[in-house]
């Protein structure tokens, strides 16, 4: 007969997953410091930008659009900046400004 994995509760402790004491806190080490050489592969840190590409802004999409998106999974953010990219390069030249003095 097949060992089936017996029902339990959700939050209640097992034989295979006891609760652990506060002696098991105590004693409880850092991943990093347990596995180094594991700790050092996971960590996934991004230099700082030679020269920005992008800039962060703030956008108000319609719902709609914001869906079929999304629905496109990973990437959909850069997708969108593809689509108006394509967009940007169909629009006539923008006049150009000149900027307002500041008063301090």
């Amino acid at each position: 007969m097949i060992n089936e994995p017996k029902p339990h509760a959700v939050g209640v402790p097992d034989e295979e997953n006891p609760e652990w004491t506060p002696e098991d806190f105590a004693n409880a080490k850092p991943f990093a410091e347990v596995f180094p050489q594991l700790a050092e592969k996971m960590r996934r840190v991004r230099g700082k930008q030679a020269a920005p590409t992008k800039e962060l802004v703030s956008l108000r999409l319609s719902r709609e659009t914001l869906a079929r998106f999304r629905a496109l999974g990973p990437g959909w953010q850069t997708k969108i900046d593809e689509t108006l990219s394509a967009a940007a390069k169909k629009l006539p030249p923008a006049p150009r400004r000149v900027a307002a003095s500041r008063r301090s």
